[in-house]
């Protein structure tokens, strides 16, 4: 299983389909407050669909609360489009921490500077990012190919 993080999601559609996507997977979701919408916002659900009642999430009040239940910290990669590394280039392992900030800053250079495993999902230099619940399944689709793999 793999840990998928979100940093004060925004967009309820987003949120549900990242939420599919790790019920489809096997992973785990951790959302990490405030987030801009409520967790019973019908498109949170609508974009889940009745999938929700399967996912297997945490949430928590702050950032804090998150970092202080994380076993190895050496193990969290931080999901940035300004790193240097791209996600093809990191090993995998099951338990890891994905995480992704909120889609319209991405993680602040505070969380940043908390963990050293950045990545970055290559793009054209035509688009500023990708939308998120797309960048998850991409860096999802790569750790579980790993994973298997080995």
């Amino acid at each position: 299983m793999l840990n998928i993080v979100l940093v004060e999601p925004e967009i309820p559609n987003n949120t549900g389909n990242i939420g599919r996507l790790c019920v489809g997977t096997g992973n785990r979701l951790h959302l990490i407050h405030p987030f801009g919408f409520e967790i019973n916002d019908k498109n949170l659900k609508r974009s889940g669909l009745d999938y929700w009642v399967h996912l297997d999430w945490n949430q928590y009040q702050n950032l804090q609360e998150w970092i202080d239940q994380i076993p190895d910290k050496s193990r969290v990669f931080l999901l940035s489009s300004h790193a240097q590394k791209s996600y093809y280039e990191a090993d995998f392992q099951e338990g890891d921490w994905l995480v992704f900030g909120k889609e319209s800053k991405g993680l602040s250079q505070e969380i940043l500077n908390l963990f050293e495993n950045h990545l970055t999902i290559p793009m054209s230099d035509k688009i500023r990012s990708y939308n998120i619940a797309n960048s998850v399944a991409f860096v999802v689709g790569e750790a579980r190919r790993q994973i298997n793999f080995k």
